[in-house]
């Protein structure tokens, strides 16, 4: 099969660019919002209750990103990027401080950066688009790699090549990636064979 040569990658944060974070069913547990996704269930939640839950969203992502070690294969994967002039940018459904504070700590560099407070966030393609429209590159052009069926939906929906970083897991969701990798140093071994 023949890969095409990306000229730009999009990368979720947690769990694709560091190892898995936040444990959600605790998250969510803490809130009271059953299995709902958490962006969704606090948007429609207003005064008290919203604060309170985003308080105990904010005090979990600031534990993990104080805490968060990068996935395996990470730093080759972002040195072989740099070196070959490929832009790079994060699209994340967390908050930019706890992105902001995972990036420094690793001094990890992004060409951009999309976190929820800057509009629509993943499954919607909003954060892709405006990433490829920043990076000056074609989103059929980009691959979006993340380990999440949000980043795989918004991949989809953009018009980019989807990578979903499997982690061992089988897939519980519809969306079809366009490949799948079980860790980041196979997205590394692909990578090379089509920037030969």
């Amino acid at each position: 099969m023949l890969i095409p040569t990306p000229q730009g990658m999009l990368f979720d944060l947690d769990g694709t660019i560091t190892e898995p974070f936040l444990d959600f069913p605790k998250i969510k547990e803490e809130m009271g919002i059953g299995q709902r996704p958490i962006l969704e269930a606090m948007a429609e939640l207003d005064g008290p209750n919203r604060l309170r839950v985003l308080s105990i969203l904010q005090r979990h992502e600031q534990h993990a990103a104080a805490t968060a070690a990068l996935n395996h294969g990470c730093r080759e994967l972002l040195e072989l990027l740099r070196e070959r002039r490929i832009p790079t940018a994060v699209i994340t459904r967390n908050s930019r401080r706890s992105a902001l504070a995972v990036l420094q700590r690793h001094a990890l560099h992004f060409n951009f950066l999309v976190t929820r407070e800057d509009g629509l966030h993943k499954p919607h393609p909003d954060g892709l688009l405006r990433s490829c429209r920043t990076l000056k590159i074609p989103v059929a052009s980009a691959w979006m790699i993340g380990d999440g069926q949000y980043d795989v939906e918004a991949g989809l929906a953009a018009g980019a090549l989807t990578v979903w970083l499997s982690h061992g897991r089988q897939r519980d969701f519809a969306a079809q990636p366009w490949q799948t990798i079980n860790a980041l140093p196979e997205l590394i071994t692909m990578l090379r064979e089509c920037l030969k």
